[in-house]
């Protein structure tokens, strides 16, 4: 039977109504505050600190006991130094994805069942666990899915996607079944209209208000290198690192008909190809490579694994509609997405995330991303050929 339950408590909203729902439903209930980012900002104050008396504050009014625990360091090594030597090789990474995966649902929940001697962790993540909030059959060790929330426009499971099956099957989700709009109310009823009233912070949790570019100067060396048109090799530009830039930003070279927009980099020459036009058949992409899937749905991994595909749905950015696709595995154990429709700017380091009606099954960082004029230009030659 589950009774105690650790909160990761951040200092915002979601998290403390949830240490307040579990408290009120009976629960012996830990708030714990998670410290993995120490830099300062341009003025000097870290937002963390800021977070922390929002935590201490919410904890007190609720009458729940806070610590803290420190893995910045941890932290530095599993995905901030990930963070750097993707983008170094010219990928685009998502550190969310990252921080749920190496840091919140291992470390931390290592630390809280393994140290504290806790029953389970539970979050203020938009997100549903099919075992309930309960955590029923937990002892017979049924497997956990991870189930879209009642909130579909806060759905978080994009972003826990990456977590393994065991730490899922020991996390609760309170918030599950509210929308946003009910947890702000509820927290205005219980007193905790300052938390409720705070502004939510969005984009990377380390880059903070900076702008993205300055902050990546101060741990990667610029160097220059060519903007390439796409379809015509010539040079239009020059940039100052391919660690500054994304597929499918615009590059604002002046002096053109249409505005250019990045369709792939290459690290070894430093170059930067670009495409003329925001829906440039070079930027849309229908086939997928990717690295083999982290698994939150067995029955889904044994399907793939039996018949060598498997029907579901795809995104890579979590607030873009689903897409069908299908998932293929080679005899070489490479796997492949071939999406239904094409999708643009497909990016690799970026993870593709797999859903079903009700859950998402399962998650896998995405290696590249075959553009569309390259697959128009196959069939075309295959016609070729049999018309030869």
């Amino acid at each position: 039977m589950i009774r105690k339950v650790v909160v990761g408590v951040s200092g915002g909203v979601d998290s403390a109504v949830s240490a307040h729902l579990l408290a009120e439903r009976g629960f012996n209930v830990l708030g714990v505050f998670m410290r993995n980012w120490d830099e300062l900002d341009e003025a000097g104050r870290c937002s963390g600190e800021a977070d922390l008396k929002d935590a201490e504050w919410a904890c007190r009014l609720l009458g729940v006991e806070l610590r803290q625990v420190n893995y910045v360091r941890e932290y530095w090594t599993a995905v901030f130094s990930q963070f750097l030597d993707d983008y170094q090789q010219g990928l685009t990474p998502n550190p969310d994805i990252l921080c749920n995966r190496h840091i919140k649902f291992d470390l931390f929940h290592k630390h809280v069942l393994e140290n504290l001697g806790y029953d389970a962790v539970a979050t203020g993540h938009y997100a549903r666990n099919s075992l309930g909030n309960f955590l029923e059959g937990i002892a017979s060790q049924k497997e956990a899915r991870l189930l879209i929330p009642a909130d579909t426009f806060k759905d978080q499971t994009f972003f826990l996607a990456g977590i393994p099956q065991r730490a899922l099957q020991r996390t609760m989700f309170p918030l599950g079944d509210l929308q946003k709009s009910q947890v702000k109310q509820l927290a205005t009823k219980i007193g905790l209209q300052r938390l409720a009233n705070k502004r939510e912070s969005t984009g990377i949790c380390f880059v903070g208000k900076r702008n993205f570019k300055d902050f990546i100067k101060e741990y990667i060396t610029s160097k220059k290198g060519p903007f390439l048109d796409i379809d015509s090799g010539a040079v239009v530009g020059h940039h100052d690192g391919i660690h500054q830039w994304t597929v499918g930003q615009r590059c604002r070279l002046s002096s053109f008909l249409q505005p250019y927009f990045v369709a792939g980099k290459e690290p070894t020459s430093n170059t930067i190809y670009v495409a003329a036009g925001h829906d440039h058949p070079a930027l849309l992409s229908t086939h997928i490579n990717i690295d083999p899937p982290n698994w939150l749905c067995s029955t889904s991994q044994r399907r793939l694994t039996d018949k060598g595909n498997l029907r579901c749905r795809f995104r890579f950015q979590h607030t873009k509609p689903l897409v069908g696709c299908q998932l293929r595995i080679s005899p070489k154990n490479h796997f492949q997405v071939l999406l239904d429709a094409p999708l643009r700017a497909i990016t690799p380091g970026q993870f593709a995330v797999f859903y079903d009606d009700t859950a998402c099954l399962g998650s896998a960082r995405i290696l590249s991303a075959d553009p569309l004029k390259k697959n128009i230009e196959a069939q075309q030659n295959q016609v070729g050929n049999l018309v030869s």
